[in-house]
């Protein structure tokens, strides 16, 4: 119970229900609702234990590589 409240309070949703349902067995649709409420009920009691939701780290670096790579490549065909 412990590796699960430590990663609800990290934010790790995805991680808590995996481990929940590896503890319990239950299907997902339980686990999932089953760690919504405990989630809800310790944020109510403790929300200062509980990190920021991450924020994403978006694509726009991700886009700009490719673009580059896109436009360094044609530049490249057109001069050869």
């Amino acid at each position: 119970m412990r590796q699960l409240l430590d990663a609800l309070m990290q934010g790790r949703k995805i991680y808590a229900i995996k481990l929940h349902r590896q503890f319990t067995g239950s299907g997902l649709k339980e686990a999932k609702e089953e760690i919504e409420e405990i989630e809800a009920s310790f944020r109510s009691k403790f929300p200062d234990k509980f990190k920021a939701a991450p924020q994403g780290k978006g694509c726009l670096g991700a886009a700009a590589v490719v673009c580059f790579c896109g436009l360094a490549a044609v530049y490249w065909f057109l001069k050869a």
